[in-house]
């Protein structure tokens, strides 16, 4: 596939550009509060590829109070595709800054001039860009569905993003393009922001199988991960792309959790798929309980069908939240992949495996064996204060 090339000259000028303008933006008065006049909160989903973040984030999504958007960075990094995660960082900072700020202007560096809501990418998960103000789809409280959504609302102008951001107290954004902590921190120290951060994880070996099925979509990423100028990486034999995303989990959260700077404290939390696809509902209220969020009757229905499905789903739904079997989704990897892979990833991974609670199998008898439970609690004396549900304070 032929891709336009971007000069490393442009990207670094570009790059000064957002920094200068996001050092200018932060001396800004604070935004209009949402209906009601509480303060506006602001939540960060941060994971990975194949994590489970599509379904952490519908259960942002389908609440009522939240304004949601999916991975709103998958545009910095389809434009400047050349550049390196690390060198893309403050570009993706600066987007993320302006959309928790409902300012969908800055979307002007990444889609045509003339645009609608289906130029953003996948705008049909977000049930608030489905209902009013922004579209007619279903009421406002509804739970949505993105087959519904998109063929009846991606004509809709662009501008109802913005008005429909601030119609919420909540905006939570999913992203999957943040490789440490440290470049949050202007985030957290902004004035004008209210920001959560919750941790998503999941076990690299249920990932590395994850990301098998899902080889072709993930090419392009896999290119910006390793740094190849551009360069689509779909075949990984070295499992290179999960070495990196192993040691960015163990550096975010090892930068929240010892000896994390006084303003983070009370507003990282660190969320394992496996333990929301163990005990859903529980683990749930307590995920909103840290964004302020109250568990509805319809929201509980809702989760309880979405996470007692009949199976593990099928490979077209890769990147949907469809009704499944949620602990079977947990524990395929164990049949589906060749001991020997699972060896390897150990090996890549062992930083990450340890410290967020996973167990190694010794054997291809263990790794088949699920009565053999690989999901140890986590270290209190790591994680109490990070899973706090307590007040949030500011800065």
């Amino acid at each position: 596939m032929w891709l336009p090339r971007i000069s490393s000259t442009a990207v670094t000028v570009l790059l000064l550009a957002q920094t200068a303008i996001l050092l200018f933006l932060v001396s800004w008065p604070r935004p209009p509060s949402p209906v009601g006049g509480k303060e506006r909160v602001h939540v960060l989903v941060l994971s990975s590829w194949r994590s489970g973040s599509s379904f952490v984030g519908q259960l942002f999504s389908q609440h009522p109070d939240v304004f949601y958007l999916m991975e709103p960075a998958w545009h910095v990094w389809t434009t400047l595709s050349q550049g390196s995660a690390p060198a893309l960082h403050m570009a993706v900072r600066d987007l993320v800054r302006s959309v928790f700020l409902c300012d969908m202007d800055v979307f002007d560096a990444y889609l045509p001039w003339r645009r609608n809501l289906s130029d953003l990418f996948q705008f049909a998960v977000s049930r608030a860009l489905c209902s009013p103000p922004a579209c007619t789809a279903f009421p406002r409280g509804a739970i949505s569905s993105d087959t519904v959504c998109k063929p009846l609302c991606g004509r809709r102008p662009f501008g109802v993003a913005q008005e429909a951001c601030r119609s919420y107290s909540h905006v939570v954004l999913k992203e999957v393009r943040f490789f440490n902590l440290q470049v949050l921190y202007p985030l957290l120290n902004d004035p004008a922001l209210n920001l959560r951060i919750v941790h998503l994880v999941r076990d690299p070996r249920a990932v590395l199988r994850s990301r098998e099925q899902t080889a072709k979509a993930l090419a392009r990423d896999n290119g910006i991960v390793l740094g190849t100028n551009g360069t689509w990486v779909e075949s990984d034999p070295g499992l290179r792309v999960v070495r990196e995303v192993c040691r960015s989990h163990v550096r975010i959260a090892e930068a929240a959790t010892r000896k994390p700077p006084p303003f983070l404290r009370g507003r990282y939390r660190l969320v394992r798929f496996e333990d929301l696809a163990r005990a859903p509902l529980p683990e749930i209220r307590e995920l909103y309980d840290f964004a302020g969020l109250s568990l509805t009757p319809q929201l509980e229905a809702w989760i309880h069908n979405s996470t007692h499905g009949s199976g593990p789903g099928a490979r077209r739904e890769a990147f949907k939240t469809s009704s499944r079997n949620a602990l079977n989704v947990s524990q395929a990897w164990r049949h589906a992949l060749p001991f020997a892979k699972i060896r390897r990833v150990q090996e890549l991974c062992a930083g990450a495996l340890q410290l967020l609670g996973y167990r190694a199998v010794a054997s291809e008898a263990e790794q088949r064996d699920l009565s053999v439970d690989l999901v140890q609690p986590l270290g209190t004396s790591s994680f109490s204060w990070a899973s706090s549900t307590a007040a949030h304070p500011r800065p």
